[in-house]
């Protein structure tokens, strides 16, 4: 029997030391031969790349260096950062697998006074200063092997919805050899200012502030209003309110969306800036009131009015009138103050923009029979109407405009995005030949520049069109002020945020421009948002009935304080009964409306002490009756094994 119950004992340890030596080379073999599976479970997708992140990281031809700076140690204390990091980790470490080795991965951990962070610091990251003194580093810095270099440089809440966005934009702009280039087709003077070439002449021009953001970005490629042929090298053309332009102009300009081409254009009904005093005192000789792409809007899916302008009460301008000494400023129906609820907040190119001040916009809409798709980027409130653009010229009084409004309840989209399949807006190559404007350069005569005729866009378009030519005005949006010499810019509104960001959008891929908005990785607590509008709406009547009740008996006790006070001779003791009375009625109400209150998070507290229940003790008990009665099945095994044996 000893013998017997020795060898079960070595034959029970030879099995636990298999399963362990099993246990070992299975982790082994998947470490091996599926390390790059992954399985994502969430219900947003949030760990698996989009298509167009995927088109982005496969088309990488030369190495790219990711670096994650991260202070992980410090970071422990903070939860919400703690959970952003590993979900951005799991961001990067995904693209990497994804890359065939083309991007390579350093997560660094950037200690207090260690080489790691001077290398933060030099590439421009920010760090977050906490409680106790230290600096939380939580940054992306790219490079490349040409010198480039792109950084995030802190991962901020705001921007956690478009973090595969910024990634894969970083990744894109480090796979370029060289700088984008931006074509230009305006007729306002984004590059010399109000004053005009004369005034850049005499050294005295002033750039929009636009502008300079633009240089510092780009390569600006400014082309004549008459040309054949948008240049090959352009990436994005935006059209700025350009003067009328002649058929073959146009025609250049359909084919480069035919080829491909992504275009941002700002057409106006009536532009404020381009009519603003030069240093002579009138607008620059050659300026532009209104402008119209016509049979290129058509084409694209845009019905454009350029004869109205949208007025709209809710959100307009306070414009300084100095009519009335008691009232300085009017609303201006007919400049807009564009707020944050007005834009498409799930569009990469809205998505930072918090406020547009515009001056007279235009109304953009979907034609009928589009090939397109017309998504609204910005719109107006319903609280709006159209005027007619020659009552807009008269230069009515702010009072006037808002003493005969009479909204339409209709929201005017001013900015859109067309995207989807287009049709050229020509049969053919337009035979007129390009004929010099006054005042402007002389074309070139060829037309062997333009190249052979496209009748369908070869991909899918990517357009956007904002009725508004006073976005690029600098007295709309930004405050400056001279310091050493330099002009110091404040920003008063996001106009500069919406430009940059849709050329930054539009210069991407058309897989990456088809990115949005992703989900947070935090969900929200459905079950419980639910159980506390519940709650709130079971007790909200109720509350509402004992505050009335425990306004009528403050308001009896003090009238009968009053009548008290005014007849002392009364009746005293029937007054100092009915006070009793009304004081315990009080105190009866305010426990009431104080337990209503405490009811409101009753429900919520019960479903948190349920999950407590089930996470601390519900499985360990079912652990536990398991183990017993695994354990009583062994017993009554073995007991039934040694009567056997007796």
């Amino acid at each position: 029997m000893a013998n017997q119950q020795i060898s079960r004992s070595a034959y029970g340890i030879i099995t636990l030391v298999l399963l362990a030596v099993l246990f070992l080379a299975v982790n082994l073999f998947s470490n091996i031969v599926f390390r790059s599976a992954r399985v994502d479970l969430t219900q947003n997708n949030l760990y698996t790349l989009s298509d167009g992140t995927d088109e982005v990281v496969s088309s990488i031809e030369e190495p790219i260096t990711l670096r994650f700076f991260y202070s992980e140690k410090l970071a422990n204390d903070y939860a919400r950062i703690r959970t952003y990091a590993s979900h951005v980790r799991d961001l990067l470490e995904e693209i990497r697998a994804r890359s065939g080795g083309n991007v390579r991965l350093e997560v660094i951990d950037p200690e207090a006074f260690s080489e790691e962070e001077d290398l933060a610091m030099s590439f421009g990251l920010k760090g977050a200063p906490t409680a106790s003194g230290d600096v939380v580093y939580f940054g992306l810095v790219g490079t490349n092997s040409v010198d480039g270099l792109e950084a995030i440089p802190f991962f901020t809440d705001e921007r956690e919805q478009y973090l595969e966005y910024d990634v894969a934009r970083m990744i894109q702009n480090l796979s370029r050899p060289s700088r984008p280039v931006l074509g230009i087709v305006t007729n306002l003077p984004l590059d010399t200012g109000v004053g005009g070439l004369m005034s850049a002449m005499r050294g005295e021009s002033l750039p929009f502030m636009i502008y300079d953001e633009l240089q510092d970005r780009f390569e600006i490629e400014f082309l004549e209003q008459q040309f054949q042929a948008v240049p090959a090298k352009v990436d994005v053309l935006m059209i700025a309110h350009p003067r009328p332009l002649d058929e073959p102009t146009l025609y250049a300009i359909d084919q480069f969306v035919m080829r491909g081409g992504h275009v941002l254009a700002f057409v106006d009904p009536h532009s404020e800036v381009s009519l603003t005093a030069g240093p002579n005192g009138e607008p620059i000789p050659g300026y532009t009131e209104a402008s119209d792409l016509g049979p290129l809007l058509e084409s694209w899916g845009i019905d454009y009015d350029p004869t109205k302008v949208v007025g709209d009460r809710q959100i307009a301008q306070r414009v300084r009138t100095g009519l009335d000494a008691r009232r300085q400023e009017s609303d201006y129906v007919i400049w807009l103050a564009v707020p944050r609820e007005n834009v498409d907040t799930d569009d990469l190119v809205t998505a930072d923009v918090s406020r547009l001040n515009l001056g007279t916009v235009g109304a953009l809409a979907q034609a009928e029979g589009a090939t397109t798709t017309f998504s609204p980027l910005v719109t107006s409130t319903e609280d709006s109407q159209l005027y007619d653009i020659e009552d807009v010229k008269k230069g009515p009084r702010p009072d006037d405009l808002l003493r005969n409004f009479t909204p339409t309840e209709e929201r005017y989209v001013i900015a859109a995005r067309i995207s989807g399949p287009v049709k050229s807006a020509f049969d053919g190559p337009p035979s007129e030949a390009p004929v010099a404007q006054p005042g402007g350069v002389s074309p070139r005569k060829s037309q062997e520049k333009a190249g052979p005729y496209i009748a369908q866009s070869q991909s899918d378009a990517n357009i956007i069109v904002f009725a508004d030519s006073d976005i690029f005005d600098d007295r709309f949006w930004v405050q400056t002020e001279s310091y050493l010499g330099e002009r110091v810019a404040q920003p008063i509104a996001d106009n500069a945020v919406f430009i940059m960001s849709a050329i930054d959008n539009l210069m991407g891929s058309n897989e990456l421009i088809s990115l949005r908005a992703r989900s947070k990785i935090d969900r929200p607590f459905v079950v419980v948002e639910d159980l506390r509008r519940t709650a709130e709406r079971r007790f909200l009547a109720e509350q509402d009935i004992l505050e009335k009740k425990i306004a009528e008996t403050e308001r009896s006790l003090v009238e009968l304080q009053t009548r008290g006070s005014a007849a002392p001779g009364g009746p005293a003791i029937d007054e100092d009964a009915e006070m009793r009375k009304f004081r315990a009625e009080l105190l009866e109400s305010r426990k009431r409306l104080r337990d209503v209150q405490r009811d409101l998070r009753r429900d919520v507290e019960n479903l948190g002490g349920q999950l407590r229940f089930v996470n601390i003790a519900l499985v360990p008990i079912v652990l536990a009756i398991l183990a017993l009665g695994a354990a009583f099945l062994r017993y009554r095994r073995r007991k039934a094994r040694v009567e056997k044996g007796a």
